[in-house]
């Protein structure tokens, strides 16, 4: 008992040894993980999901997230090609889609990530106009996906979208804008009342002329219309006399005074 003894108290700190080795050489990766392996600094490759065993201090252990990545870019202050001054915000959507070239290729894949595309965002809008950025989003937005995944493909990165979020205008701007879209509405408006004076003039016309054609419409219209004034229940009312009624006494008279 006593050599047993003895050769258990020989061996506890190498079974301590093996059992830190064990735990310290089994690595568990998660599914949206990988692990880019470094050993003796050389890259082995990416290994996992699961269960995976690497060689305690020779190897060392990267993990790699390829999970997508929603970033905020800043606020940037832009001039746009018409010298207006704004600043705008947006984010990129972006994952990993080779490990080893991102942590090789990049020191921080997301850090220049963001400022690239802070850069490219500022490049892209300065070359644009105003009515572009607020009226064309959609090209603006696919033409910075492409600059960005473009730049960032040999880093092992696909940019999936870039969306701008707000474009902030100067106060001055602001007034312009909302006179300018006073002044269209009401260009707008000038316009229907003009067609629908234009359209009442051509159907007055047209009752005109075929009112004209029998004298008797006339009469009947004349009557309607002293119909809707009396409804109105007003105090006064204009009744014109027809000159037709007194023209025989007038054709009387004349022949009376010539002779």
């Amino acid at each position: 008992m006593e050599i047993i003894s003895a050769l258990l108290g020989a061996m506890g700190p190498l079974l301590v040894l093996i059992l830190f080795f064990l735990f310290s050489a089994v690595k568990v990766i998660r599914e949206y993980e990988r692990a880019v392996i470094f050993r003796l600094g050389r890259v082995i490759g990416a290994k996992g999901p699961g269960l995976i065993i690497v060689i305690p201090i020779i190897d060392k252990v990267w993990k790699v997230d390829l999970r997508t990545v929603a970033m905020d870019v800043p606020p940037q202050e832009v001039i746009t090609r018409d010298n207006v001054p704004i600043k705008v915000d947006a984010v990129v959507y972006f994952r990993v889609m080779d490990p080893v070239k991102a942590v090789v290729e990049v020191e921080n894949y997301i850090y220049a990530t963001s400022q690239f595309s802070q850069t490219t965002l500022r490049s892209v809008l300065g070359q644009a106009e105003l009515d572009d950025v607020l009226t064309k989003r959609e090209a603006i937005n696919h033409e910075l996906q492409k600059i960005i995944d473009e730049a960032t493909d040999p880093w092992g990165i696909k940019v999936t979208s870039v969306e701008l979020k707000a474009v902030e205008l100067p106060e001055g701007m602001k007034r312009a804008m909302a006179k300018q879209a006073e002044a269209e509405r009401e260009r707008r408006a000038k316009i229907i009342s003009a067609e629908g004076e234009f359209q009442a003039a051509e159907k007055l016309t047209a009752a005109a002329s075929l009112i004209g054609q029998v004298p008797t419409a006339l009469q009947l219209r004349f009557l309607q219309t002293l119909v809707e004034i009396s409804a109105e229940k007003n105090s006064t009312v204009l009744f014109p006399f027809p000159i037709e009624l007194v023209e025989p006494f007038l054709k009387k008279m004349t022949q009376n005074q010539d002779k």
